[in-house]
């Protein structure tokens, strides 16, 4: 079996550990360790006689709930199957483009939906050859005229051209500032806006684009609602854009895409504040605790995060880590080989319970 590309692959990991997918402790995938909430899984079970039917080809009342939840009408919002699906689709978009800047490290799925339509990339490091995270300056620099950013073979003008961000920024765990963001949008004739980790943040620390959405008919932001409720094996994202883009996406798409189940659980998830708010509870101290875990550990430098997420800088080789974790302690970390700015000397792992992240860290000071 070929060595995965995305974390949360337990097939592969129960392979390389000799025991079974349950009993691995999965710290690659960044999952919200608090759910499925309940009232998603009761969701669920109420639609189970409707499998012999089709879904609602429109996803009505998703679609309201989502409505509802962002205070936008309902043709700005598109389901998806997943994030992933939505990104295929903008990927197509990006590919009318001369060039869609791309911030790198870049989650390997944008490469893989830019490639699938010959989409012209330019990248530009957050991470400079110091190691030190450059985010404000760096978006400062891509709206600059004649920035030194721009070699003399990729100087095109930004209003021919897309930008491609996500925020957070995974796999830093980077926050740009919606004022940092701005500005970009008057200068790139399209941004798309990935916030699959915004909801890890409470409503007054989010920095989404959401609320200016209706505003810039040249901005899409994608969401994911599989991490923050636990549900990633049901895919379920949206996209939120101005009506008339969305109408043309629909026409590349498939039909019936978010089946009725994934349905059901958004429709549960977006109406349950309590899980919610004991996320935006528990996130903050779980992920400072492990921060400070990690950092007492020779060798190991995690970077301050804002998602559910740290990236680790290692003295050691992350791929021979990665190994004698998932033999001597069945535990699965995600090696950053998938990210070509990275490589063997980082890794990335999710922010999980209390008695979890203490697993890992006993485990970590075992290997190393």
């Amino acid at each position: 079996m070929g060595k995965p590309a995305h974390g949360g692959n337990l097939v592969w990991a129960s392979a390389l550990a000799g025991c079974p997918s349950s009993a691995i402790l999965d710290f690659s995938a960044s999952i919200s360790p608090l759910g499925p909430p309940e009232s998603v899984l009761t969701a669920i079970q109420s639609q189970l006689s409707n499998l012999r039917h089709y879904p609602d080809p429109s996803y009505s009342d998703l679609s309201l709930s989502l409505s509802h939840f962002h205070n936008l009408p309902s043709e700005w919002i598109l389901p998806g199957n997943g994030s992933a699906e939505l990104l295929s689709l903008v990927g197509r978009e990006l590919s009318e483009f001369e060039t869609t800047t791309l911030i790198t490290p870049a989650f390997g799925d944008y490469y893989r939906a830019l490639a699938a339509y010959n989409a012209q990339v330019l990248e530009f490091p957050l991470i400079s050859s110091e190691w030190k995270v450059l985010s404000a300056e760096l978006l400062n620099k891509l709206i600059t005229p004649n920035s030194e950013l721009l070699t003399p073979n990729s100087e095109l003008s930004t209003q021919h051209s897309a930008l491609l961000l996500n925020n957070p920024h995974n796999p830093t765990g980077v926050m740009f500032s919606r004022e940092d963001i701005l500005p970009c949008l008057d200068k790139f004739a399209l941004v798309v806006i990935d916030e699959a980790f915004m909801d890890f943040l409470p409503p007054d620390e989010q920095q989404s684009l959401i609320s200016v959405v209706q505003d810039y008919p040249n901005l899409v932001i994608l969401r994911s609602l599989t991490k923050f409720y636990s549900i990633p094996g049901l895919r379920l994202g949206y996209a939120i854009a101005h009506p008339n883009r969305l109408q043309r996406y629909r026409t590349w798409r498939d039909p019936w895409s978010v089946n009725t189940l994934a349905s059901a659980a958004g429709e549960a998830a977006l109406s349950d504040t309590e899980f919610q708010a004991s996320t935006w509870k528990w996130l903050p101290k779980a992920r400072k605790e492990l921060f400070e875990g990690l950092s007492q550990i020779p060798g190991l430098q995690p970077l301050p995060s804002a998602a559910n997420f740290l990236l680790v800088q290692s003295e050691h080789s992350c791929v021979e880590l990665q190994h004698q974790l998932l033999k001597k302690h069945q535990i699965l970390i995600r090696d950053c080989q998938s990210f070509p700015q990275l490589g063997d000397r980082f890794f990335r792992v999710a922010v999980r319970t209390e008695l979890d992240n203490k697993r890992l860290l006993t485990a970590l000071q075992s290997v190393l």
